[in-house]
C-alpha cells in the first residue's frame, strides 16, 4: 500500500490551466501506480482551461462547487458527486463561473500520461 497525505501532495503545472492549483494525490510523482494517476485541482473563481483535445481520456469528479464543462457541442454544469468522462480526442475546457473554488478529482490513464510526456524524436 502506498499512502500520499495531503498535506505533501506534489503540485504540477499542467500548461493552459489558468488560476488552478494541481496536486498529483496517486501516480507520477506521487508514488508508484501501474495503471493510472489521480489528480486534485482546485480552481479558483474565474479559473479556467482553454478549450483543446488531447489523445487520453480522462474522468473528472467534483468534489465541491460547480463546474463548467465545455466542448465543442456546448456546456454542462457539474455539481458535487457529479462526475463525467472526457473522450481521447474529445474537446474540452473546465471552467469556474461562481465565486466559490470548485474542488475536482481528475483520473487518468498513466501509461497514456507517459506517452503524452515522451520527448519528441
Amino acid at each position: 500500500m502506498h499512502i500520499t497525505r495531503f498535506e505533501q501532495a506534489p503540485t504540477y503545472f499542467p500548461p493552459e490551466h489558468h488560476d488552478m492549483r494541481c496536486l498529483r494525490l496517486q501516480g507520477q510523482e506521487a508514488g508508484p501506480s501501474d495503471t493510472l494517476w489521480l489528480g486534485m485541482s482546485q480552481i479558483l473563481p474565474g479559473g479556467h482551461t482553454l478549450l483543446n483535445a488531447s489523445p487520453i481520456e480522462k474522468l473528472y469528479f467534483v468534489i465541491e462547487g460547480e463546474l463548467t464543462v465545455e466542448t465543442p457541442d456546448g456546456e454542462s454544469i457539474l455539481q458535487p458527486f457529479d462526475s463525467c468522462r472526457v473522450a481521447p480526442n474529445e474537446a474540452r475546457a473546465l471552467k469556474n463561473k461562481t465565486n466559490k473554488p470548485v474542488i475536482v478529482l481528475l483520473a487518468m490513464p498513466l501509461a497514456a500520461a507517459r506517452q503524452e510526456r515522451a520527448p519528441a524524436r
